[in-house]
């Protein structure tokens, strides 16, 4: 199968060959959740996956990579996506705040990614809410199961742990009292700046909350042949930028949201609208010169480009006048291919809503 290189031929092969194996996932864990003993983690299980497909429909696009090992990628992605989810929920819903529990809950997430570790203890010491009926440790030993049939584990091994490590470093610290978060968060930037290009905290925290990077290595790591220098340019080529630009949509989309319910916005922290678009057309245009030496760089700049357009075509933008008025400018910062994308977007979700 080959990869494909313009919008086209991408939205049919995702529309035959992604979605409905990404369904069908879905649909088996949906059921698996329903069985959950405990009745708050069994509705924030429903939950995320009923609120958050297009987030396993988006990284399962990456599978494509994997050619005929498509189904089996698709598996990882869609197991590996529910666990964050999940935990983005059950942290968000916290009554705790209580960092030692987010740390604990995360745990799966690199142990996801460790096949040859079996048994990874109790993820849900520090809370109440503690019987799933095994449905956590499920999610991890499919993905587990996953990575020990691919041909460069070893070798993708490293920079799917550090970029994991960015995940739930981050995941822990946004999710703690509100005093605390900021503190937090500005601290681990200052960690990790010198290795970094010339970005905000929070830009920072956007980076590292994406998980394509990890979905693009465990893709090419069925292929024959992967070597070294792919694995560091599918590194570099995805983190910072192409993950930046990612989270940075998201929540450029949820602003109004986050902002009802108190939550944290990274695009509240610019300083004012032209800000926000001067940033974001710096990672779009960033984002393409990282993927320029990839091997599929086609392919990379259409995942690239379809981020704009997939995210900009949310109905939340449309809802709100001003935000629909950035949104068409940022659109145009990918040109014909993200208004492409933009437009697909739109009839899907118009689609799927009926």
């Amino acid at each position: 199968m080959n990869v494909p290189s313009n919008p086209i031929t991408l939205m049919a092969k995702v529309y035959r060959d992604v979605f409905p194996v990404v369904h069908h996932e879905l649909a088996m864990w949906k059921e698996r959740a329903y069985h959950i003993p405990n009745d708050e983690l069994h509705s924030q299980a429903i939950a995320s996956i009923e609120h958050k497909t297009f987030h396993c429909e988006g990284g399962g696009i990456l599978a494509l990579l994997a050619n005929e090992h498509r189904e089996e990628c698709i598996r990882f992605i869609v197991a590996y996506q529910t666990i964050s989810d999940y935990l983005d929920n059950l942290c968000d819903r916290s009554t705790s705040l209580d960092p030692n529990d987010f740390a604990a809950l995360h745990e799966s997430m690199l142990m996801a990614l460790s096949p040859e570790v079996e048994g990874g203890g109790n993820y849900y010491r520090y809370r109440d809410d503690q019987d799933d009926g095994g449905y956590l440790d499920e999610l991890v030993e499919t993905c587990q199961d996953v990575l020990k049939k691919t041909k460069h584990y070893d070798k993708i091994a490293p920079v799917l742990h550090e970029l994991a490590c960015y995940y739930c470093d981050l995941q822990i610290h946004k999710h703690v009292n509100l005093e605390e978060r900021e503190p937090r968060l500005k601290n681990w930037f200052e960690a990790h700046k010198e290795n970094l290009p010339e970005m905000s905290w929070f830009e920072f925290s956007a980076c590292a909350g994406s998980t394509l990077g990890i979905f693009c290595l465990v893709a090419y790591a069925f292929h024959d042949e992967l070597h070294d220098e792919d694995i560091a340019k599918i590194r570099q080529g995805y983190f910072p930028y192409v993950q930046g630009l990612h989270i940075l949509l998201d929540y450029f989309i949820d602003q109004e949201e986050d902002r009802i319910g108190g939550d944290l916005n990274f695009c509240s922290y610019y300083e004012n609208e032209q800000a926000i678009l001067d940033r974001m057309k710096h990672f779009v245009e960033e984002a393409e010169k990282s993927i320029g030496d990839l091997p599929h760089a086609k392919f990379h700049r259409l995942i690239s480009r379809g981020l704009l357009g997939i995210y900009l075509s949310d109905q939340k933008v449309s809802a709100q006048k001003n935000m629909h008025k950035m949104a068409r400018r940022i659109v145009k910062y990918g040109g014909l291919t993200s208004r492409f994308f933009y437009w697909n977007g739109k009839m899907y979700r118009k689609k799927t809503a009926q």
